[in-house]
């Protein structure tokens, strides 16, 4: 079978995802991120059980009874090793936005707002940052507003912190230490100067930058059978619209 051909994008994201979060045994995503909960529920399909699975929102995936303030508990006590985040903007630091453009407080254009980003981006120790809308406005040198810094000064406490960045073009790695992006492969069908032309900040990379892997058939079954349905009753516009399966 041809993948290469036959995977959709949101398929090709989530099975990215996967791989990010091989060896994480409490993974907890948002309500409003569907592409990483299938990549989740992709992992947690994978690993045989190993990964434990906490969708806000969720009943059937949830094993919280307070929604947010029992993941900032759980966080705080080191109980979750993965969580996702975006933002309107992202830069080259790792540092997000969510509150808007402009000077503030006299925002041009305003977001949801940081809620408890920055709070989570100190603690959990695996936090894949993510943009569907990979563009210089998206992905700036710095951005307007820092909602969570993507690193900290020596000597303050901070367990948590961006280890990736995928978009729908490509994916980075974080390094902590120089608070700077890496270019690890570009997804199929793009290509490195599309990514450089696209990138509001610098970035390393190789001289010979790999391709995306893409899902075999085997992840693209577990794609299509038990996550879709899970994702159906979770994200259903998505579902629909991506796997072609409804919640009834």
């Amino acid at each position: 079978m041809d993948t290469a051909v036959e995977a959709r994008p949101e398929e090709l994201y989530a099975s990215v995802i996967a791989e990010l979060l091989v060896g994480a045994r409490n993974v907890a995503v948002g309500m409003l991120s569907p592409v990483p909960g299938a990549g989740a529920l992709l992992a947690a399909h994978l690993s045989g059980g190993q990964t434990r699975l906490t969708i806000l929102g969720s009943r059937a995936h949830s094993r919280f009874t307070n929604g947010g303030a029992e993941l900032f508990d759980r966080a705080g006590r080191g109980g979750i090793d993965a969580f996702f985040l975006s933002g309107g903007q992202i830069d080259g630091h790792g540092n997000i936005n969510l509150v808007g453009t402009g000077e503030y407080p006299q925002t041009e254009v305003r977001w949801s707002g940081s809620f408890g980003s920055a709070y989570l981006y100190y603690l959990v120790p695996r936090v894949v940052l993510f943009r569907w809308e990979h563009s210089r406005r998206t992905l700036v040198p710095q951005v307007d507003f820092i909602s969570a810094p993507g690193s900290s000064p020596p000597g303050v406490h901070r367990p948590g912190g961006p280890v990736a960045l995928i978009t729908n073009l490509c994916l980075f790695d974080f390094d902590r230490a120089r608070g700077r992006f890496s270019l690890r492969s570009v997804h199929p069908d793009h290509t490195l100067e599309e990514v450089r032309d696209q990138t509001g900040f610098d970035f390393d990379a190789a001289p010979a930058v790999p391709v995306t892997p893409v899902p075999d058939a085997a992840r693209l079954q577990a794609l299509r059978g038990p996550v879709a349905r899970q994702m159906a009753g979770i994200y259903p516009a998505f579902a629909e619209r991506v796997f072609g399966i409804s919640a009834g």
